[in-house]
């Protein structure tokens, strides 16, 4: 049955939006599964006035039988077998005929009781207690109170639609009533509108000019978008963040299509686009990678047909580009160099220091991560390293603060400075997410990676926690950045000693030690990189076998999960994760011992032994280059031996010396696995079927 839920409010942001959106259907999914609800369907959209889920809900829960358990059978019947006073008395107070009582075997021993059907809720009473549990539960990144409400939310709330197999759910939140009524465009179209269901929801709104799917406003956009450039053959400078944000921003887009004086053309593109996005949320208009002198705005409107949301938007924003070109002659006129001098004076982090600390600190890594992965460049990035952080002195970056970075690399290039050098400070704040692109110079890469690292390092080593949805730090998004770097173009550096090496430089300025910033770093990255695989469409058991041998080399997480991924189907496959297991379960908590070629008994054991010589031989240079998957395909010739050691030879032999001898071996072969995957974090149909045994 269809289920539909709408909570009115004042426009909320679109940063609140995307969160309350996974919150609502995270939880509607957890109450629902907890009452036995079954969800066909459930999904979530929004505008900036409402957030909405709709789904497709089984109609109540299904009857079941209980089992009730009274007194031990000992204390409820006497030694003929009749009911004592305890047994009367429980099926007195259950309301059941004595006939109905029968003996309860339980863990505990043998109990009186009886079975009896109890008859399912129905879905619109578990929505009448759940959905305000979830509305209530709602956290956002700035909350607010109004009039005497206790509650804590983004925005006040206006209503509440809930209905449930076309009929009002009885369900309460701040007040509303629920209804099957909400209302339609807040300027166009602010009557009541009403709803039995969501296609019902959906066309009535669409008639009062609000369009409740994100995704069918993002179409409406690009198109309105499409349909005003055609005639210039041009295009909206690519800003998928933004078109994101006013797909949020808007319940029934208008997109409006002005112009600015060509006098400001002579403005960086960079510069151009960030002026129009920053608080006005406008689109520049290119061709051929070159600005022109119009821009696209999205208003929340049906028509402008006099032209005033356009005329407003171009009076703002020439002023706004005429503060931009001032700046951009002002700042020319003082190089970066003199201007890096003052980054002493401007704070990085209470307990790490001043920006002029920071830099020290980066020239140290950079020239570290040159000497490892790129020294022809070294001088370059080293120089940088020195100017990467000089132009938050800027009044443009001061003025628009997304520029910082890449208006040092304008700055920069202007100046004269090589390209492996301004390319290198323009790129170094990049990746900003995951859909970002990484640094296409090696200068820039590197650079990144220090800044990043640096600031990671630094924040674990003074104490600043990462929790729940608070990073004041970004330290999330630098971590991200630093993996996808390395990911991009296949980076290979010793994690743990660019960490120390970080911590070097750092000195004693930390107040962590250095072995708990050490661990807590690798924890962290590794969080990060689940994330980062999971996201990719890598099943959750290859990735954490992927992460086992830990994070030498981060780039290695990448190659293990895909030779894995691409492995699995293989009929080899199961059967050397089970035998992989067998290995790891014979071996678990027994302390380390040395395999003796002299003390082995069997041929048997012999053989196992050369064999495995012989592919760690074949497979260890494969290993170190990051070749898993050939390494792997190698590993599997050990099977056919393997199977014949356990079949023919007692592991667990009573003496002594030969029971430790192949315990030995097991453990070569065990940690010889673990370069490659922790093969004991993989879930395999074979253990469903046929457990491994634990070895003779």
């Amino acid at each position: 049955m269809e289920f539909l839920l709408e909570l009115l409010t004042e426009e909320l942001p679109a940063s609140h939006i995307r969160s309350a959106l996974e919150q609502i259907e995270a939880g509607l999914r957890q109450e629902l599964l907890a009452a036995r609800i079954d969800i066909a369907s459930l999904k979530t959209l929004a505008t900036p006035r409402r957030l909405v889920a709709a789904g497709d809900l089984a109609e109540g829960q299904e009857d079941r039988e209980e089992l009730v358990t009274g007194p031990p059978l000992s204390i409820a019947k006497g030694p003929d077998g009749a009911l004592t006073v305890a047994g009367k008395g429980f099926a007195r107070s259950q309301g059941v005929d004595e006939s109905q009582l029968e003996a309860v075997r339980t863990a505990k021993g043998e109990y009186l009781g009886f079975r009896r059907k109890a008859k399912g809720t129905p879905t619109s009473e578990i929505l009448a207690a759940a959905v305000p549990r979830v509305l209530g539960s709602l956290s956002f990144p700035k909350m607010m109170r109004w009039a005497e409400s206790p509650l804590r939310f983004s925005r006040p709330i206006h209503g509440l639609l809930c209905v449930f197999g076309s009929r009002t759910v009885a369900a309460s939140f701040e007040g509303f009533r629920a209804s099957d009524e909400t209302v339609g465009h807040r300027i166009a179209s602010p009557g009541p509108v009403k709803a039995s269901d969501f296609a019902a929801y959906r066309a009535a709104l669409a008639k009062s000019f609000v369009v409740v799917d994100p995704a069918d406003r993002k179409r409406m956009i690009l198109a309105q978008i499409d349909a005003a450039l055609a005639p210039l053959e041009a295009q909206a400078y690519p800003d998928e963040a933004l078109l994101d944000d006013l797909t949020l921003n808007v319940e029934h887009p208008l997109v409006v299509f002005g112009a600015f004086p060509e006098a400001y053309l002579g403005l960086p593109l960079e510069v151009l686009a960030t002026a129009m996005r920053q608080g006005q949320k406008l689109f520049s208009v290119v061709r051929d990678e070159k600005q022109l002198p119009y821009f696209l705005g999205v208003a929340d409107a049906v028509v402008d047909a006099k032209g005033l949301i356009r005329r407003g938007n171009e009076r703002v924003l020439r002023a706004r580009l005429a503060d931009a070109r001032f700046f951009w002659d002002q700042d020319r006129k003082v190089p970066l160099a003199d201007r890096a001098a003052g980054l002493k004076n401007v704070l990085f982090q209470e307990k790490l220091g001043s920006y002029e600390d920071k830099t020290l600190r980066l020239k140290k890594i950079a020239g570290y991560l040159c000497d490892k992965l790129a020294p022809e460049v070294k001088a370059a990035a080293v120089e940088a390293a020195s100017l990467c952080k000089a132009d938050l002195l800027t009044e443009m970056v001061k003025e628009f603060s997304g520029l910082q970075g890449r208006m040092g690399g304008l700055y920069a290039r202007e100046e004269g400075l090589p390209a492996d050098v301004h390319r290198a400070i323009y790129e170094h704040y990049q990746p900003g997410s995951l859909e970002d692109a990484s640094p296409a110079s090696p200068t820039g890469a590197i650079l990144s990676l220090a800044d990043k690292m640096d600031s990671i390092v630094g924040a674990v080593g003074v104490g600043l926690q990462v929790s729940g949805s608070s990073d004041p730090f970004g330290l999330r998004r630098n971590a991200q950045g630093v993996c996808k770097v390395v990911l991009d173009r296949k980076l290979r550096f010793s994690f743990p000693l660019l960490i120390d090496r970080i911590l070097a430089a750092y000195g004693d300025r930390l107040t962590l030690g250095r072995a708990e910033v050490k661990a807590a770093c690798h924890d962290f990255f590794a969080g990060r990189l689940r994330f980062i695989l999971e996201k990719k469409g890598y099943r959750y058991d290859l990735v954490s076998a992927a992460l086992g041998p830990g994070l030498d080399q981060i780039v290695d997480a990448q190659a293990r999960v895909e030779a894995l991924d691409a492995l699995k189907s293989s009929p080899q496959f199961e059967p050397f994760i089970l035998m992989a297991k067998r290995i790891n379960n014979i071996l678990k908590g027994l302390p380390a011992a040395k395999v003796n070629p002299d003390l082995f008994v069997e041929k048997e054991e012999r053989e196992l032994y050369s064999t495995l010589s012989i592919v760690s031989s074949n497979a260890q240079p494969m290993i170190a280059r990051g070749d898993f998957a050939r390494a792997q395909g190698i590993l599997f010739k050990l099977q056919p031996v393997l199977n014949t050691f356990f079949d023919k030879v007692l592991v667990m032999a009573e003496d002594k010396k030969t029971r430790q001898n192949r315990l030995g071996l097991l453990q070569s072969i065990a940690k010889m696995l673990l370069g490659i995957a922790d093969y004991s974090q993989i879930v395999v149909e074979g253990e469903r079927t046929a457990k491994p045994k634990a070895g003779r």
